[in-house]
């Protein structure tokens, strides 16, 4: 394979937060001189894609985008338009964090985003519920092969799905909150069915951002449900995060994997911890029980602070 002809686009919402956190540590406690030689290059965001490409010999298009938890389908969208343009044949993309240290998790604490459920915490993650109140975070890296379908034809790849299109949009409102309007988010969805060619009628499955959040989850769904004119009985919607919390800039990498697998398996993993579902909540969110689905077109959402919203669909692959 001509690896001039194979890039590397991982991002990441924070970088390296360990090696972060050592380094300032170590200079507050005993001077620039204990500070590791790593502490810059492992902190950097772009160094995931970098490293990735050292190790296995990638000299094509190679960058990271950091959108926090918007992160990882940015790096699909982006390299999916570098195979369209011709730049590539092939791009490895998605995104990846691990920011579980007292730092990280001190920093969402401050800033009020976490459950407090701390005495059930299997309970803690409930997207859509009426008892929710935060997200948990969660940890991982979530990545694709993406490539153009002659560079696969050729070398007899097994395709699993097809990347339909994408969109990317901002809200332009507030650091953490949604739109309540949620015009960014049904904009987007928007775009994205357009970019991919797609009428909201041929979309049966939704893989949601649904972080677990009072103000995020609602603007979600009444977003789709303006996108879909309140036509959703024939949609499915689960929540990804209910089982493995909030992978911030690898959650949307971990998504569109989950929607990969419902393409592929015929099945949706299901929405736990729905025990009292919100009444706006009129869509089928696969609650407690995974369910047989037969996907036709799936869309996954991921959404970040700042009001970074991005959107990818997805579909089998029909020869």
């Amino acid at each position: 394979m001509d690896r001039t002809r194979i890039g590397v686009l991982i991002g990441s919402g924070m970088g390296g937060v360990t090696a972060c956190s050592a380094g300032v540590e170590a200079f507050l406690l005993k001077g620039y001189k204990k500070i590791a030689p790593f502490f810059i290059p492992y902190s950097i965001t772009n160094m995931g894609s970098a490293l990735l490409a050292i190790d296995t010999g990638l000299m094509g298009p190679n960058y990271s985008i950091s959108t926090a938890c918007a992160t990882a389908n940015y790096c699909f969208y982006s390299a999916a338009n570098h195979i369209r343009r011709g730049e590539a044949d092939i791009m490895l993309a998605g995104g990846t964090e691990a920011a579980i240290i007292p730092s990280g998790v001190g920093g969402f604490i401050a800033c009020r985003a976490l459950s407090q459920r701390n005495e059930d915490p299997s309970k803690a993650s409930r997207p859509w519920d009426k008892d929710r109140d935060g997200f948990v975070m969660g940890e991982g890296a979530g990545v694709l092969v993406m490539e153009s379908l002659e560079s696969a034809l050729k070398r007899g790849a097994r395709i699993i799905a097809e990347y339909l299109g994408g969109a990317l949009t901002c809200d332009a409102y507030h650091m953490t909150d949604p739109r309540s309007d949620g015009l960014g988010v049904s904009s987007c969805i928007t775009m994205s069915l357009q970019d991919a060619g797609v009428s909201p009628e041929e979309v049966n499955y939704v893989n949601a951002h649904a972080t677990s959040t009072l103000a995020g989850d609602l603007a979600e769904v009444n977003a789709i449900k303006k996108v879909f004119n309140n036509n959703t009985s024939q949609l499915k919607m689960n929540a990804t995060k209910s089982l493995i919390g909030h992978g911030l800039g690898a959650a949307g990498g971990l998504e569109a994997i989950a929607t990969i697998k419902a393409i592929t398996t015929g099945w949706l993993h299901p929405t736990i911890n729905q025990e009292n579902l919100e009444d706006d909540v009129t869509i089928d969110t696969v609650p407690n029980v995974k369910k047989q689905h037969e996907v036709n077109v799936g869309i996954s959402n991921s959404f970040g602070f700042g009001g970074h919203n991005s959107v990818v669909i997805f579909a089998p692959f029909r020869p």
